[in-house]
């Protein structure tokens, strides 16, 4: 549902600023919880508006001991007590809200822009974290009761560039996360609309931040959220974004070959060559990390407090591998491993995904500069993952049980797959590896909500090959 702001604020906020402008596209999170109509149509949720007010809390990062320095501080060894400031786009998701909170309590001043869309989402399919969130005014609040830190909030939407640029210059961000887009190979490929939608929401709203960052803050680093999907599964081993290859004689370096298999994963394609492009047109400096499959649910700071949990999916539309697997264990169902099950990714923890976009935020890219980092720290296959699984239950006492079922994507099921993944080692990340110990808590963290699992959402029902151009507006 789509609703207009036309002047809003957050009581709890000491201050507020408002900007001018025609009503924009926002989604308003109480009224879709409080609907009654259950068959939203696509083309009014995602409808847009030319212009939108910018709704922000002021920001005062109280009781930091160390103060982060921007960019051009660091590069001239120069301190100051300004904290370095960070625009985290996206922030109300899964890996963006982490990923705000930790910045948070480093010591940065961090602003959240969202148009909390992926509430929405569930809101249309029928889904549900498997963790109860609360609304994004809340999760700040409370954040700001139990540390004195204020996030600011920017809600809108990034395809809307007058509202982009109105948080842009009231902002003035040093460092932009990007994670702001819709993240779901499987959403991508529902029908027409989505991977329309898809293609939109994550390319124009990419180039829309680029843009933002040539006109408004020209030293910005942009730290964007790519995949490892970008790669395919080729024969030879998967470089961190460029190889260097020898033919007839001559050799370059060239950006590594893309084999993208859903319009999800090639809109992320699109956007490493917009971003390429627009380091060596405009001189911006970016980093791209292309992220593994992310798995896990608690930071240090999303268990301070019930009010600051992460979103949980396990569902066969948002649901990563390793979070399904452990909420099926959980709740007796067998676990899903889609056709043969040889299936091997990169795999990381979230408390390292908030670790190394901080490591690529306190070491930026040059002026001119695209690096890329390839964001996992260990390789596992489907049956990997559910031989550690089984495990894993068995020692709480869980009879888990595995059965094989179609796969609903294009896709080997047997391939070789080794990624180097050493550039932020190099800077310093400490990985959090797939320990019994981990493997137990998830375990015990799914068997601790397993009455809010809607177990008629487990089994996959978005299949690559049967999609079509008829819109699904209903539960999936």
């Amino acid at each position: 549902m789509a609703h207009l702001i036309t002047n809003c604020s957050f009581s709890a906020s000491p201050a507020v600023k408002t900007f001018s402008g025609s009503p924009g596209y926002c989604c308003n999170v109480g009224q879709l919880q409080n609907s009654k109509s259950s068959n939203l149509s696509l083309k009014s949720s995602f409808k847009r508006q030319k212009k939108s007010y910018v709704t922000c809390a002021s920001a005062a990062v109280q009781g930091q001991t160390q103060t982060p320095l921007t960019g051009s501080q660091e590069a001239s060894g120069h301190s100051s007590s300004k904290p370095k400031k960070v625009m985290v786009i996206g922030g109300d998701g899964y890996c963006g809200w982490a990923t705000a909170l930790h910045l948070s309590n480093k010591g940065y001043e961090v602003a959240i822009v969202d148009n909390l869309v992926r509430r929405l989402f569930d809101h249309q399919l029928g889904l549900d974290s498997l963790t109860p969130i609360t609304s994004i005014q809340n999760r700040v609040r409370r954040w700001k009761s139990l540390t004195g830190k204020t996030i600011q909030l920017f809600i809108g939407d990034i395809c809307d560039f007058d509202f982009l640029s109105e948080a842009f210059k009231s902002f003035e961000p040093d460092a932009a996360v990007h994670f702001g887009e819709q993240r779901s190979a499987p959403y991508s490929m529902i029908d027409r609309s989505r991977a329309v939608y898809t293609q939109h929401n994550n390319v124009i709203g990419t180039l829309n931040v680029l843009f933002a960052i040539k006109e408004y803050s020209e030293e910005c680093h942009l730290v964007k959220l790519g995949t490892m999907g970008e790669y395919g599964t080729p024969n030879i081993d998967i470089e961190e974004g460029f190889i260097t290859i020898t033919h007839n004689g001559r050799t370059d370096t060239l950006p590594y070959p893309k084999q993208a298999s859903s319009f999800y994963h090639l809109s992320k394609v699109h956007d490493s060559h917009n971003i390429a492009f627009t380091c060596k047109a405009w001189g911006i400096r970016a980093t791209d990390l292309n992220q593994g499959v992310v798995y896990g649910v608690r930071t240090d700071e999303t268990a301070m407090h019930e009010e600051l949990s992460n979103r949980f999916d396990y569902d066969g539309v948002f649901g990563t591998a390793l979070n399904r697997f452990c909420v099926q264990a959980a709740v007796g169902h067998p676990l899903t491993v889609y056709g043969k099950g040889g299936q091997t990714r990169g795999y990381l923890d979230i408390r390292d995904t908030v670790q190394c976009v901080e490591l690529a935020i306190a070491n930026p890219a040059k002026p001119g500069e695209f690096r890329v980092f390839n964001q996992f720290t260990e390789q596992f296959s489907v049956n990997d993952l559910a031989k550690l699984v089984t495990a894993a239950g068995a020692k709480l006492g869980l009879d888990v049980q595995t059965k094989s079922v179609p796969n609903p994507r294009v896709e080997a099921e047997e391939h070789y797959y080794n990624a180097k993944h050493t550039k932020l080692i190099e800077l310093g990340l400490v990985p959090h590896l797939l320990s019994d110990s981990l493997l137990d808590s998830l375990l015990n963290f799914a068997v601790q909500y397993k009455d809010r699992v809607d177990t008629a959402q487990i089994m996959p029902s978005v299949s690559w090959k049967k999609m079509g151009a008829k819109p699904r507006t209903v539960s999936v």
